[in-house]
């Protein structure tokens, strides 16, 4: 079963992939886990799913706080836990995707994950498992060793040799960290040197050791020389296969890891004037990010120089102009997606903030409303538009949607010490300081220390 790429599933299933990327940059990691496995039931070899639903996993897992609490269990346990039959891979691979589910952490189920991939041929998504396995443990030799495996299986020389290389660094001489540095070179030369094309066999082999000497001497090469040799490559294959998106992609990502967002921009923008870059979503919302981190990084460029010359008018006027295009980028972007989706009632509450933030009051409300018929954002919604409401002077409405708020409340959090406090501070407003002690009291009771909460329960028993 070879892997598939998004652009081969059916285009309703494309779709809601373009919602579930934009549900992970807005932090609804639920409903991106939802969609991402009931395509991967369909279609378990697309592995851009697979690192979509894990993007959105691993963000939970951390919301959740219980990261710290399980992250680099014990990678040589025994990935052997979970018992898993090489006759059935579609079953392991079942078993392996609810372990993950539970904890995204869980080494042995990522090995059972591997596992199972291999026994359905799906060696990218093999060698995927190891550099999560990676990322969780990253100097674990027998993990990297195994990834290096996978890559050479897979038919990634580069990558193997990267592998090899980690290796080496930690164990110098690791008899197979240099055996696998051996292989992965003969492939690469084998990749690049045509063995079939004319030539002597003496060259070869010259071609062979000149690859192996390169790959030990890129030990001494800086990661920002490598990426730079990478994206001059990745340029060298677009102009033999200029319709090849993978191309695109090696030199956008290249740019971003050296920052060089207005480079990465540009080869986004050609990327999406071909047919298949258009149909391709994520180089939609990949265009939007970068455009975003770009004035992000133009907005602190300009605080840094107006922090070191406080006085200067014109930083000031630039840094104010900066922060306004960012505003406007960012509700013009959230604008458009909820005109396409307007039943996306999270994208709603997103757009709520955003015009609050813009001091766009009576926009935030009715964004806000919208946003209330999603149960994850319900309460939220219901703090927003208070606030909302209470910056418009309309305390009494306010009021309505702070009670509400609390109400739905459970725990004594601070975010209901919040709501509370909103609700007080109305009272307040409108002259009822009975009300509004009486609803202090409740977080007074709780925590003495929130916010001003202790010299307001003083200055009226004082009075």
């Amino acid at each position: 079963m070879p892997e598939i790429s998004v652009s081969s599933l059916d285009p309703r299933v494309q779709k809601q992939l373009e919602n579930a990327q934009t549900a992970l940059h807005r932090g609804n990691f639920d409903y991106v886990i939802e969609v991402t496995t009931q395509v991967l039931k369909a279609s378990p070899a697309c592995l851009p799913v697979r690192r979509l639903q894990r993007a959105a996993q691993m963000k939970l897992f951390q919301s959740k706080n219980k990261l710290s609490t399980k992250l680099f269990g014990g990678v040589t346990q025994a990935g052997f836990l979970f018992s898993g039959s090489k006759k059935e891979p579609g079953k392991t691979l079942e078993n392996a995707e609810k372990l993950l589910a539970s904890d995204p952490t869980s080494i042995p189920a990522l090995k059972l994950l591997a596992e199972a991939a291999a026994g359905m041929d799906l060696l990218e998504t093999v060698g995927w498992a190891w550099e999560c396995i990676h990322e969780l443990h990253p100097n674990d030799r027998d993990s990297l060793l195994s990834m290096g495996e996978a890559y050479l299986t897979a038919k990634r020389p580069k990558d193997a040799l990267r592998a090899a290389d980690l290796l080496l660094k930690i164990r110098p001489q690791d008899g197979d960290a240099l055996n696998l540095m051996r292989k992965a070179s003969i492939a690469q030369t084998m990749n690049k040197g045509n063995w079939e094309d004319q030539g002597s066999f003496r060259d070869k082999l010259r071609d062979e050791a000149q690859a192996v000497s390169l790959e030990q001497a890129s030990k001494m090469v800086t990661s920002e020389d490598m990426t730079e040799r990478l994206i001059k490559e990745a340029q060298e294959r677009h102009e033999k296969q200029p319709d090849n998106l993978n191309h695109f992609r090696t030199i956008i990502d290249g740019y971003k890891k050296l920052n060089k967002l207005e480079d990465a921009i540009i080869w986004v923008k050609k990327v999406r004037q071909l047919p298949t870059g258009a149909a391709d979503t994520t180089f939609e919302k990949l265009e939007t990010d970068l455009h975003i981190q770009l004035l992000e990084k133009r907005i602190k460029d300009l605080e840094t120089a107006l922090a070191a010359a406080p006085g200067d008018a014109e930083a000031k006027t630039n840094l104010d102009t900066a922060r306004a295009e960012l505003a406007k980028f960012r509700i013009t972007d959230a604008k458009g997606y909820v005109e396409r989706y307007p039943n996306d009632f999270g994208a709603r509450f997103t757009l709520a903030q955003l015009y609050f933030d813009l001091h766009d009051y009576q926009n935030a409300i009715a964004n806000f409303q919208y946003a209330q018929k999603n149960p994850k954002v319900r309460v939220a919604a219901l703090s927003g538009m208070g606030r909302a409401l209470k910056a418009r002077k309309m305390f009494d409405l306010a009021v309505a949607q702070f009670q509400s708020a609390k109400s739905e409340i459970t725990a004594m959090d601070d975010n209901k010490k919040e709501v509370i406090y909103e609700l007080a501070d109305c009272f307040e407003k409108m002259g009822k300081k009975e009300e509004a002690i009486a609803e202090y009291k409740i977080i007074y009771a709780d925590d003495i220390g929130y916010r001003d909460v202790s010299d307001k329960i003083n200055a009226f028993y004082a009075g």
